[in-house]
């Protein structure tokens, strides 16, 4: 159970009916709108697989030589890429507080399918009662950018420069952040400390 009056993932202060949860129904709701569509994601992940590919039918008897495969789309349909492998971390992880059941013998579309669909399941308990729900949630939600960037083209998060308060390096940061390390002095900030430094110098950031 949550001790805190904060939603572990965006530190907004948790309603009367939420205390005691870990997350607050906003982030499970995005969470668990996530894994409904990480499956779609991931299944369509092939037609992105070659550069320059169009989704047209191919070419019976074509001389052209085949085209080069995009190693970073191949990566993620791997059964250790950072699609399938994050997911069932988590089934394992949840198997072992006896609230998901690892299945292995399948299609990587079917375990993809049958990890999300008992994460989505299971994701009440996780909120209330699972200690490192926040690390999943950003697990989860950064799986399912990653996915849909290469499906529908979305671009990766805007960085915003901001200054460290202690030595004045400049971190380069986005809203979504858990939380960053400044290199120069090695000061940590967690999510809503880092969201609340000061923008950097416009000739510092450049």
């Amino acid at each position: 159970m949550n001790d805190l009056d904060t939603c572990l993932r965006c530190t907004s202060h948790l309603r009367d009916h939420e205390l005691g949860r870990h997350l607050c129904c906003r982030c499970e709701a995005i969470v668990a709108s996530a894994l409904t569509e990480i499956p779609k994601l991931y299944s369509r992940l092939g037609d992105h697989l070659h550069r320059g590919a169009s989704n047209g039918p191919a070419v019976s008897g074509s001389k052209a030589a085949p085209l080069p495969l995009r190693i970073e789309v191949l990566d993620l349909q791997m059964e250790k890429g950072p699609a399938l492998a994050v997911l069932q971390g988590w089934v394992r992880d949840w198997e072992f507080y006896g609230h998901a059941e690892l299945a292995e013998t399948d299609t990587l579309q079917e375990r993809v399918n049958g990890a999300c669909r008992t994460l989505r399941y299971n994701l009440g308990w996780a909120v209330a009662h699972h200690p490192a729900v926040d690390e999943f949630a950003h697990e989860i939600l950064s799986a399912h950018r990653t996915l849909n960037r290469v499906v529908n083209g979305e671009t990766p998060p805007r960085k915003v420069a901001v200054t460290c308060l202690r030595c004045q390096q400049t971190l380069r940061i986005t809203l979504d952040t858990r939380g960053e390390t400044c290199p120069g002095c090695r000061t940590e900030y967690g999510h809503s400390e880092v969201l609340r430094l000061p923008l950097a110098d416009r000739r510092a950031a450049a």
